[in-house]
C-alpha cells in the first residue's frame, strides 16, 4: 500500500497528549483532519480536552480549514487504536532517550506500514531514536516549537536509517497543514534552533548565578531588543543590516575583534540551589500573581497578532506548493 500524498492526509495519531502532543492536537485539529490521541497519564485525557474547550476560540479567530471541528478528536486507552489507521503518528512521549526509543518501536509495531512516524524530540538524534524499528526508514525526527498550534517552524530530519523520501514526504505533509518546515542539512545534537537557544540559556544562567543580571533583566534585554527584530529576520540577516550599505562585509571586519572579548561562556554553569532559587523567585516575581496558564493564554494572544504582521512583512515568504506530492512505499 502506498502512503497517502501529504495533501491527502485525513488522520493523524498522536502518542503523548502534555504541552507538545498536545499542541500539535489542537493544530491538526484547525487543519480539519481527524486526530486520534494516546497518552497513559492519569489526567491526561482530562487536560488535553480542557486545552482543547480553552484554546478553540482562539483557533477560530486566526482560522480553520474546511470540515475542523473539536468533535474531530478522539481518545483511545491505547497505543494500537490511537494509530493503526493513521497516515501520520506524531509522538511527543517524554525526552527520555531510551523511553523515546522504546514509544517509537511500540508506534512501529503498531502503525500502518506505510505510514510516516515523526517525533516531536527536541534534541536526541533519530539515529538512536529507530534502532529497534523493523521499519526505520520510515522514522523523521519533526521537532516543532511551543506552541505548535500557533508556532509555525519544524525542524525536519532523518537518522542513519531514515528513507530520504519520508523526509521528503514529512516536509511536504507540514507545509501543506500551515507549518514552516526546515529541513535540515545533517542530524546533529539539539538540531539548529535549541542549540542557538541553549547557547543564550547558558549565558542568562551565568549572568545570574554570578549576580550579574536578574532574570527581569534579561528577559526584557530581549523582549524589548533583539526579540523584536528576531521576529522577521534571523541573527545573521540583523547584523548584515547592522553593517550598512556594505552589509555583513562591513560587519565582520569592523565588529570582528570584538569577538576576541571575554563576554560569553558556553560551558553551563552548575545548578546549585541558590541559581535554582534566584530563577524560580525571579520568575514568579515577573509573573505578578499571574498564574502560567494566565500567562499562556496573554502569549498565544499576542503571537496570533504578531503572526500577521510577519505574513505581512516577511522577506521570505514560504514557498508555494506545486500540488506534486511523492508517493511513498514502505510496505513493499
Amino acid at each position: 500500500m502506498a502512503a497517502a500524498e501529504p495533501g491527502q492526509v485525513s488522520r493523524v495519531g498522536i502518542v503523548g497528549a502534555g504541552v507538545i502532543g498536545g499542541g500539535w492536537a489542537l493544530h491538526y485539529l484547525r487543519m480539519g483532519l481527524d486526530v486520534e490521541v494516546y497518552d497513559p497519564g492519569p489526567h491526561a485525557e482530562r487536560d488535553l480536552f480542557r486545552m482543547l474547550d480553552e484554546t478553540w476560540p482562539l483557533l477560530e479567530r486566526i482560522g480553520l480549514r474546511a470540515g475542523a471541528g473539536p468533535d474531530r478528536l478522539s481518545f483511545h486507552a491505547d497505543l494500537a487504536a490511537a494509530v493503526g489507521d493513521a497516515d501520520l503518528v506524531q509522538e511527543s512521549s517524554p525526552e527520555d532517550g531510551q523511553v523515546k526509543r522504546g514509544v517509537i518501536a511500540a508506534i512501529d509495531r503498531a502503525a500502518r506500514p506505510d505510514a510516516v512516524i515523526a517525533s516531536s524530540t527536541s534534541g536526541l538524534a533519530m539515529t538512536m531514536l529507530q534502532a529497534d524499528c523493523a521499519r526505520p526508514e520510515r522514522c523523521v525526527v519533526g521537532h516543532p516549537f511551543n506552541p505548535p498550534y500557533l508556532i509555525p517552524l519544524v525542524e525536519v530530519v532523518g537518522g542513519e536509517r531514515t528513507d530520504p523520501a519520508a523526509v521528503d514526504w514529512l516536509v511536504e505533509f507540514y507545509a501543506c497543514v500551515d507549518k514552516r518546515p526546515l529541513r535540515l542539512s545533517r542530524e546533529l545534537p539539539g538540531f539548529v534552533g535549541n542549540r542557538l537557544q541553549e547557547a543564550m540559556w547558558r549565558e542568562a544562567l551565568h549572568m545570574v548565578a554570578a549576580g550579574e543580571a536578574t532574570v527581569a533583566e534579561i528577559d526584557e534585554a530581549i523582549a524589548y531588543g533583539p526579540g523584536l527584530r528576531w521576529a522577521l529576520m534571523g541573527p545573521c540577516l540583523t547584523f548584515h543590516l547592522a553593517g550598512g550599505e556594505s552589509g555583513m562585509e562591513h560587519m565582520l571586519d569592523h565588529f570582528g575583534p570584538a569577538l576576541l572579548e571575554p563576554w560569553t561562556r558556553l560551558t553551563a554553569p552548575p545548578l546549585t540551589p541558590q541559581l535554582r532559587e534566584r530563577m524560580v523567585s525571579g520568575c514568579l516575581e515577573q509573573a505578578d500573581g499571574r498564574t502560567v496558564p494566565e500567562l499562556e493564554r496573554r502569549r498565544d494572544q499576542f503571537l496570533a497578532e504578531l503572526l500577521d504582521l510577519v505574513k505581512q512583512f516577511s522577506i521570505d515568504p514560504a514557498p508555494q506548493q506545486d500540488g506534486q506530492y511523492p508517493s511513498i512505499d514502505f510496505a513493499g
